[in-house]
């Protein structure tokens, strides 16, 4: 009999401390709503003294989330912890997740403590958070650089205490597999009262090894594992869900399953990707547009003959369509929201009418439509609600000749125009912008993501913009990267023009 594994979603509280990717309390809603489909175990929904939407934000998804846990995180403080209780009134399993750094890095450095006043601190705050709900997790910061005897000394005290599973991260994404997986080890052969308790893993992908430490802890007891859509997160990320779900999978030996319904990672990939404005890399392991993908000729003759010549996944196991209908300009709507649901997203009919109008407009420019093209048809609505638009640019440019672009941007509903030039087609139509909206903006980072499949693909752009010493973060998709970069730049500054 296969033991269980639980998944602990993270993506709507590590995952969302990726600068430019903070979600709104409806998309927050949307995605948890797709986690609870994809069955994640535990949904830890946010921080909630952090900020009243983070507040707001756990006391709406504990509305509309059934069967999963709910949990909300907090410092070992006690309103951290009561602001966390308030949150999850509303929540059918509640959890409050709470901690402090356990390394000597923190105790020194970030708390100027000792060791033995952390354990104090620690087990105050496990009791605390007992007194308002019957399931508390504890995490110890930077288990991963701290000293396995005294981390010992610290999980057994937080268990007396009345901690229901512990995490052990790996804050920093230092820890080599086999040094991961002894520390998991060393708890559970050194920690009594160890089986009171879950142990959870938390990693993260400094050093690119978060799903293999992962999956090393789980291997040496860890029987909890803290992921997050598509590994985002802080700095480099976190572990990804889908990896740990589909390794599981794929080496049933192992003989530890989970609750995850694999068919759902691609849809919610996809739609984490484009609520958050996050890329997906296109080699990117179970959910990249290359996953599945064979160009060498060997590769494909063998695919061909036996798929598992190439594939030890099937793509139908992680949701991926093979024999999937191909949008054209003469796919109808009943294509397009076959596509769009497949992709986890459900239109009503108003806005399936207005987004099969913007498809078939862009279907007549490219010959093929992918998912990244749909998803960004389906997000437009979300910048059409701005103070500031673009009506129109024209740009002039070529060998030998200053670039020169007239725009026309709507603010308010009235019409605004202006010429400039520029070192380039896009610093030409930026330095036009700047002329009509007259605020010192600086362009921090300016990102393309790559044109993949010819000249008339969607071209995406991510930017940063600096006002008054604050960063804003705007996204733009158009065939023309001209345009699209003057779509993120009115994106950003419509976060800050009132």
């Amino acid at each position: 009999m296969s033991d269980r594994l639980y998944v602990f979603d993270t993506t709507l509280r590590d995952g969302e401390q990726v600068p430019g990717c903070q979600l709104n309390t409806i998309e927050k809603i949307e995605v948890a709503k797709a986690l609870e489909e994809l069955g994640v175990d535990v949904i830890e929904a946010g921080f909630p003294i952090s900020s009243p939407g983070d507040f707001n934000s756990v006391i709406e998804i504990s509305k509309a989330v059934t069967w999963p846990t709910i949990c909300a995180l907090t410092r070992a403080v006690e309103k951290d912890i009561e602001v966390a209780a308030d949150a999850l009134r509303f929540a059918k399993h509640k959890r409050i997740h709470t901690g402090i750094g356990t390394s000597d890095y923190h105790i020194k450095h970030k708390f100027n403590s000792t060791r033995e006043e952390i354990i104090e601190r620690a087990v105050a705050a496990v009791k605390y958070a007992r007194r308002f709900v019957d399931d508390v997790e504890f995490y110890a910061e930077d288990a991963g650089r701290s000293d396995n005897e005294y981390l010992a000394r610290v999980v057994e005290a937080v268990i007396k205490a009345g901690a229901t599973v512990v995490n052990i991260p790996d804050t920093t994404g230092y820890c080599l597999p086999e040094e991961y997986g002894r520390k998991i080890k060393y708890l559970m052969e050194n920690v009594n009262g160890v089986h009171n308790a879950i142990l959870s893993t938390h990693c993260h992908n400094d050093l690119g090894m978060a799903t293999a430490n992962t999956i090393a802890g789980v291997m040496n007891g860890a029987r909890q594992v803290e992921v997050t859509i598509n590994g985002i997160g802080e700095r480099a990320g976190n572990t990804s869900l889908e990896e740990v779900a589909m390794i599981l999978k794929s080496h049933k030996d192992i003989g530890i399953d989970t609750n995850i319904n694999t068919k759902k990672i691609y849809g919610i990939s996809r739609m984490v990707s484009s609520l958050m404005n996050m890329p997906v890399q296109p080699n990117k392991a179970i959910v990249g547009r290359n996953a599945f993908a064979h160009s060498s000729g060997i590769h494909q003759d063998g695919v061909l003959k036996n798929r598992e010549s190439y594939e030890i996944i099937d793509p139908v196991d992680v949701g991926v369509d093979e024999n999937s209908i191909v949008l054209t300009a003469r796919s109808g709507r009943a294509a397009l929201k076959h596509r769009l649901e497949v992709l986890g997203v459900t239109l009503d009919k108003e806005k399936l009418d207005q987004a099969y109008e913007d498809f078939l407009k862009l279907a007549d420019k490219k010959k093929d439509i992918n998912d990244d093209d749909v998803l960004m048809l389906v997000g437009k609505e979300r910048k059409e609600n701005g103070r500031i638009k673009l009506e129109y640019l024209q740009v002039s440019s070529g060998v030998g000749i200053k670039p020169v672009a007239s725009v026309c941007l709507t603010i308010a509903g009235e019409p605004f125009e202006a010429a400039s030039s520029g070192n380039g087609p896009v610093d030409a139509a930026i330095n036009a912008v700047k002329q009509i909206i007259r605020r010192q903006t600086t362009v921090k980072e300016f990102l393309i993501q790559a044109i993949t499949k010819g000249s008339d693909d969607v071209g995406k752009v991510h930017m940063q913009v600096e006002y008054e010493g604050s960063v804003y973060y705007g996204f733009g998709a158009n065939t023309d990267i001209i345009a699209a970069s003057v779509e993120a730049y009115i994106d950003a500054i419509n976060k800050f023009v009132i």
